[in-house]
């Protein structure tokens, strides 16, 4: 019985061992993995954030140009890359690139109220250098560049922040493709910061209103010409022919934003919008210090028709895109934030050492003592899209744009411009601008595009008869008399864009 026991007893160990053994190895539950899920609330591409109700999006492109000429009709204006692109000597790039990668995040939570939506997008740049100066020349290095273009709430109708105008055609300055310079009504692609509100009242119908800071960068205002602003009119006629000003711009503080308005019509055929902005002028100082006293301020205002129409006979998918802009004070609704404010572009003549064209934007001219003399514009846009086949697509599109100073205002500034005017000539500061071009656009597989963009431009100044000018250092011209003549510029873009 004895040895029967302890063999029992040892089973009954080992069996014990074993088991627990065996349960040593049995695996522990893990934890549920908590998956990415499909938000189909808002459309394609967004997803839950995990452990929370906010849906996300991601997208951008990155993108590849080439420019051959133009003068800085491609955004590159406002960079190292044409500061010489009027110059048309040795010092001029004949080609420049710009490689691009844009990144927005769309965000959207429902909630008792509506939905909250967050947006941002960011852009990464490199341009080509340029050439600023010559004996010896001096190279602008090539950098790296961070720009934001929209960074806005919306909540409840309203938004806060930085996006585009309420003002603008939903195509911006683009009615067709095109470059950068094309005048004929407001473009804020880049962005204004504002709060705005938008009412929705059913079948397509909206009305918004808004406040929004053109002093902001990368818009900024156009000019307020201070004609008495120089130490002389031939220090005045200097700043004229060296960098087409027409006088100190000479802005005070903000004092009140843009007050924007827009009605828009969005239906099956297209969309028509009308706005409406009211712009505050308010200069700073006649001279440098306060007892030199000022001009009262003045309200500027702009007016703007938008059309867009689609399902036409000529294809699917085409559509004419069509604008017109009338504005008293506030220029840059017409000659909008990426077209230069002050340029002007040399050429050959027959009667003096080379040409100039000048042209000035401004808002309004002000002499010592003397009130705002308010500058009137108007312009046309549009352009037409044609789908060959759903991969092939061309455009042709233009635009054109007058601009008047008043009679107080050019008696102003040609007072100035008589200092290097040679005897005969005749001073009008007066300017119309035009832009014509086509483009054609491959995409061989969904969201990558290759386009080949043409496009001249003409500059109509008013001036006639010749300047004597002093040396212009940056571009290499020396001092000798310019005969005062229309100019063209005729650009090619070859661009490489993947979106995703």
């Amino acid at each position: 019985m004895k040895v029967v026991k302890s063999l029992l007893l040892g089973t009954a160990a080992t069996l014990i061992a074993v088991g627990g053994a065996q349960a040593a190895d049995l695996p522990v539950k893990a934890k549920a993995v908590e998956y990415v899920k499909i938000c189909s609330l808002y459309g394609a591409g967004f997803y839950y954030m995990p452990g929370t109700d906010t849906c996300i999006k991601l997208g951008g492109y990155v993108r590849a140009d080439a420019i051959l000429g133009g003068a800085g009709d491609y955004g590159f204006n406002n960079s190292t890359a044409a500061v010489n692109g009027g110059s048309n000597n040795r010092l001029t790039n004949y080609y420049y690139s710009r490689a691009r990668m844009d990144l927005n995040v769309d965000t959207r939570t429902a909630t008792e109220y509506g939905v909250v939506r967050t947006y941002a997008d960011m852009v990464f740049t490199y341009d080509t250098s340029n050439v600023t100066g010559s004996s010896p020349s001096a190279i602008s290095p090539s950098a790296p560049s961070l720009g934001l273009f929209h960074a806005f709430i919306q909540f409840a109708g309203f938004t806060m922040g930085r996006t585009v105008s309420i003002f603008d055609a939903p195509w911006q300055s683009y009615p067709a493709g095109g470059p950068d310079s094309i005048p004929g009504g407001s473009n804020h692609v880049n962005g204004i910061n504002q709060f705005a509100y938008t009412a929705d009242f059913g079948q397509g119908i909206t009305g918004s209103i808004a406040l929004e800071e053109e002093t902001t960068a990368s818009n900024g205002q156009s000019n307020l010409w201070n004609a008495s602003g120089f130490a002389s009119p031939v220090a005045a006629a200097t700043a004229l022919i060296t960098g087409g000003s027409y006088g100190s711009s000479d802005w005070g503080g903000t004092r009140s934003p843009d007050i924007t308005g827009a009605v828009r019509v969005d239906q099956a055929w297209g969309l028509a919008q009308l706005s409406v902005a009211a712009h505050n002028l308010h200069a700073a100082y006649y001279g440098t210090t306060e007892p030199t006293g000022h001009p009262s301020d003045k309200w500027g205002w702009a007016v703007q028709g938008s059309l867009s129409i689609k399902n036409i006979p000529t294809g699917a998918g085409d559509v004419i895109n069509l604008q017109a802009v009338y504005t008293d004070g506030a220029s840059r609704y017409n000659f909008q934030s990426l077209f230069p404010q002050t340029f002007l572009m040399f050429s050959g003549s027959s009667t003096a050492y080379q040409s100039v064209g000048l042209a000035g934007v401004a808002d309004g001219v002000f002499g010592a003592g003397g009130s705002i003399d308010t500058v009137k514009t108007w312009g046309l846009r549009g352009g037409f899209t044609h789908n060959w086949t759903p991969n092939w697509a061309s455009a042709v599109y233009g635009g054109y744009a007058q601009l008047k100073y008043g009679s107080t205002g050019k008696g102003l500034i040609c007072a100035n411009l008589a200092a290097i005017a040679v005897a005969g000539s005749t001073c009008n500061p007066d300017f119309n601008f035009g832009v014509v071009g086509v483009n054609t656009v491959w995409t061989p597989v969904k969201n990558l595009a290759f386009t080949a963009d043409l496009s001249w431009s003409r500059l109509d100044q008013k001036h006639s008869g010749a300047v004597t000018a002093p040396a212009i250092s940056t571009a290499a011209k020396p001092a000798a008399v310019y005969e005062l003549k229309d100019q063209n510029s005729v650009t090619m873009m070859l661009r490489a864009q993947r979106n995703f």
